[in-house]
């Protein structure tokens, strides 16, 4: 028998790459799918989940204005790929027999319902996996900020990362072999040492509000499952 969860409530932060499996664009059904189990099964355990996804796989604002768009503009163009990616997760979700609610921070109301607070909670609370896309609404923010953002709103307990990497690293382990991979770390460090964690607003955020975050790799099937039962897999930022 598994260990119980030592989490009530959860944000997990997927990016949008990670959507893309191998692909160079889009999103793999597949991993999608997969990503879809593993939060139903977390949810069944009892675990009230909020969800951020990004929207790197279909358009990225800062890419788009390195290109020579308007940098308003682009941040919108990316803000609407996560509504996408938003409802591609709630279709895989309910398709197998979960319950998801997509809110985003613009108004589109033929597909998505408002951001509201306390909305958002009563649906985490009544164990719907509530996805929120659109990032925070504004340009110049990242999905990280607004993951930030939202686990904290929604009161949650940690804020996980899911990325392709297992945890943390001094440097690229792809570069660098001997590159130090952190079992913990301060907000602080994160901040001083300029770690590719999450940008440096949403850092300071989790910090100011005491936010843990976890950031692990959603390449190994049932990391998150392990994670919620308290396996101290990838890397934990937190207060010293």
């Amino acid at each position: 028998m598994s260990a119980p969860p030592v989490y009530r409530r959860i944000l997990l932060k997927l990016s949008g790459e990670a959507l893309m499996g191998e692909a160079d664009y889009g999103i793999d059904p597949k991993v999608i799918g997969r990503l879809a189990e593993e939060i139903i099964e977390v949810r069944r355990d009892g675990v009230e989940i909020g969800v951020v996804i990004g929207g790197g796989n279909i358009f990225r604002g800062e890419g788009l204005a390195a290109a020579g768009m308007d940098r308003v503009t682009g941040d919108h163009m990316g803000m609407l790929a996560t509504v996408i990616n938003a409802l591609a997760m709630a279709d895989a979700i309910e398709k197998r027999g979960g319950y998801a609610r997509v809110m985003s921070a613009i108004p589109i109301h033929d597909v998505a319902e408002d951001f509201i607070r306390r909305r958002a909670i009563r649906h985490i609370e009544k164990g719907r996996i509530a996805l929120f896309a659109a990032g925070t609404g504004n340009p110049f923010f990242t999905t990280d900020s607004a993951a930030a953002l939202r686990a904290i709103e929604i009161g949650a307990d940690i804020l996980f990362k899911a990325t392709k990497v297992d945890g943390v690293y001094s440097a690229d382990p792809a570069k660098h072999a001997n590159a130090e991979r952190f079992e913990t770390l301060t907000y602080d460090q994160v901040i001083e040492r300029k770690l590719a964690v999450m940008d440096t607003a949403a850092i300071a955020l989790c910090r100011d509000h005491h936010m843990p975050l976890r950031i692990y790799d959603m390449t190994v099937p049932g990391n998150l499952g392990r994670i919620v039962r308290g396996e101290p897999i990838g890397t934990l930022v937190r207060d010293p």
